[in-house]
Parts: C-alpha cells; sequence; structure tokens
C-alpha cells in the first residue's frame, strides 16, 4: 500500500481509534499515545496491508491490546480496602478483606481465560460494549461472540464455585 492509499483507508480510522481509546484507557493523553503507537505501526506495515481483510478490525485489535497494555501497567497489584467498597457502619474489618479477596479472585479467574474469551467478557460486562460492537472491533461474527461469552462466563462460574468449595473445605479441616 502506497502513501496516497494509506492516507485514504488508514489516516480516517484515527478518530475511531482514539474515541475507542479513550474509553478504555479514560485518560485522553494514553490514549493519544495508544493511537500514535498504532498509526506507527501500521505504517511500519503499510507494505502488507493488504493482506489483511479488514484494515479497521486490525486497527482496533492493535488499539484494543496497546490499551489493556496500558492498563495493566497502571493497576496496582493490590487494591486497598476503600477501593473495593467504602467503608460503611455495618462493614466490619473481616467482611472488607473476604470481599477483597473475592474481587482478586475474579480478577485472577478471568487473567486466566483463553485470550479472546478474557478479551470478549471483559468488553462485555465491564465495558458494557453490544455484541454488535464486539464482533466488528475482534472481527468474529456475533454468534462466536456470544459463543466465547457463554463458555467464558461459565468456566468464571466453575471455577469460581470450585475455589469457594475448596476453601470451605480447608477452613473445616
Amino acid at each position: 500500500m502506497e502513501l496516497k492509499q494509506f492516507k485514504i483507508d488508514v489516516l480516517p480510522l484515527r478518530e475511531k481509534l482514539l474515541n475507542y481509546a479513550r474509553k478504555l484507557t479514560e485518560d485522553p493523553s494514553d490514549a493519544e499515545d495508544a493511537v500514535q503507537e498504532v498509526m506507527l505501526k501500521l505504517w511500519n506495515m503499510h507494505q502488507r496491508l493488504d493482506e489483511y481483510r479488514s484494515i479497521e478490525a486490525l486497527a482496533m485489535t492493535m488499539t484494543h491490546h496497546l490499551c489493556m497494555d496500558i492498563w495493566r501497567a497502571r493497576r496496582p497489584d493490590a487494591l486497598s480496602l476503600d477501593q473495593v467498597q467504602a467503608p460503611s457502619q455495618s462493614a466490619t474489618p473481616e467482611r472488607l478483606l473476604e470481599e477483597k479477596d473475592e474481587f482478586r479472585l475474579m480478577r485472577e479467574i478471568i487473567d486466566s481465560l483463553p485470550s479472546l474469551q478474557r478479551t470478549i467478557i471483559q468488553m462485555k460486562d465491564v465495558q458494557e460494549y453490544e455484541t454488535d460492537e464486539i464482533a466488528e472491533i475482534t472481527g468474529c461474527n456475533p454468534e462466536a461472540i456470544r459463543s466465547n461469552l457463554s463458555r467464558a462466563r461459565k468456566k468464571v462460574r466453575d471455577i469460581y464455585l470450585q475455589t469457594i468449595q475448596e476453601r470451605k473445605r480447608r477452613n473445616e479441616a
């Protein structure tokens, strides 16, 4: 792909990528950095862009991955108790610790999912994207999105329940 075609096909995607990156990062400067990096990567591979079915889907996927990398780099390893839940009159330190452990467990379970399932469950349940939007971004058809989402939710539920049961058995012993 030559420069002229790149300007026609890729540069108009910049605003859409920027809007998507802003949703993911919640920081305009991080969003701008991510989109600039995606544009540079796309330019570096401009000779091979004709091989892709959808340059837009490729660009959205690249943006998603970069934003997730930025998010992971910025998230603390351990959440403070006040980030999990603001203390209330009835909250006991023991209950707050239990909730923090449950939150950490859910995060670990979701992080252990296969990449596509992890991405889909985060986009659908955390970022609240519609199935059609996820399909467009990932390049999968809507039925595959629903199927992967169902598998991901079932796996999260099964692992969560199994882990809780194991903890109860250990505490009883």
